[in-house]
């Protein structure tokens, strides 16, 4: 049944919402809108890094509570993290790396909702580091209410809960999805230029460049973060956070009016999230794969 309602909340319910907005959409004149390729270059090096970053804060709060519980003695690596030891605290310190990333995103959401950040690239950031927080951590939750070999699933064991209320647990992580991703849509279209919000063919066009085709894309330059591991390892969590919640994005951003743009659309610059997404990368690969002991 779990799985059933997953599938009507990832697949069955954006192409609904975007089966309504392509229908709205046809009495509307075509988006005069060029295509941005400086944007999506932008937003796909921006979501690497933003994941990359995420992805280091779950691991990093799932080694520290462990390092400074006695017994055990933790390792973090660039793709995962290790332990040696037992202690009945370990299993519940599973479910610290999730919390971590989902706080991260709301604080996130919180920061960009005002309007002193004028910087398209730092705001543009912040959406991928809240959309990530919040989409890596959402479906942990369902997959720790149906297997309890995963990190939330053995926190979950830890405080005893029963089948149903792991099912509770899981239908409000499912329901939170589709109101996450509106949140983020909400800030994508605050990047956009009057134009590209007067009619919802012109939002749902620049979610397409700024937010859609950078998310996909960041897919394969996120990769190289992860490996060597197996391929299933290294490709299941990019997928899964990219299809929790980028295709309710681009469903839904046509109904999105009343959008407050707060960026002026100045020239961006790629050279500064290209020389940190390669210094992340180098972290990982030469400081992280080896492994960091915390004990």
């Amino acid at each position: 049944m779990l799985l059933g309602i997953a599938f009507i909340v990832v697949v069955v319910g954006p192409l609904l919402l975007a089966l309504a907005g392509w229908m709205r959409a046809r009495s509307e004149p075509p988006a005069q809108m060029r295509w941005d390729f400086r944007l999506m270059a932008l937003s796909t090096l921006l979501y690497v890094l933003a994941f990359n970053l995420v992805f280091f804060v779950q691991e990093l709060f799932l080694v520290l509570p462990k390092a400074f519980t006695p017994g055990l003695q933790p390792t973090l690596f660039h793709n995962n993290h290790l332990w040696q030891g037992e202690h009945a605290l370990a299993s519940l310190f599973q479910g610290t790396g999730a919390l971590a990333t989902v706080l991260l995103g709301i604080g996130c959401l919180l920061l960009l909702r005002g309007r002193t950040l004028t910087s398209m690239s730092v705001r543009l950031l912040l959406v991928w580091l809240a959309y990530c927080g919040i989409f890596m951590a959402l479906p942990q939750v369902v997959v720790g209410a149906l297997s309890t070999g995963s990190d939330v699933g053995m926190a979950m064991e830890y405080f005893r809960l029963s089948p149903e209320v792991k099912t509770v647990c899981a239908l409000l992580a499912l329901a939170a999805i589709p109101f996450a991703a509106r949140a983020c849509a909400r800030q994508v279209l605050r990047l956009a230029p009057e134009p590209a919000l007067a009619t919802a063919r012109a939002r749902s066009r620049f979610v397409l460049q700024a937010a859609t085709i950078p998310a996909l894309l960041a897919i394969v330059l996120i990769i190289p973060f992860r490996v060597p591991r197996e391929w299933l390892e290294v490709m299941f969590l990019p997928l899964v956070v990219v299809a929790a919640g980028i295709p309710w994005i681009q469903a839904g951003a046509w109904r999105l009016q009343a959008v407050d743009p707060v960026v002026s659309r100045p020239a961006v610059s790629l050279v500064y999230p290209l020389v940190a997404t390669l210094a992340l990368l180098l972290v990982f690969q030469r400081v992280l794969r080896p492994g960091v002991d915390f004990f």
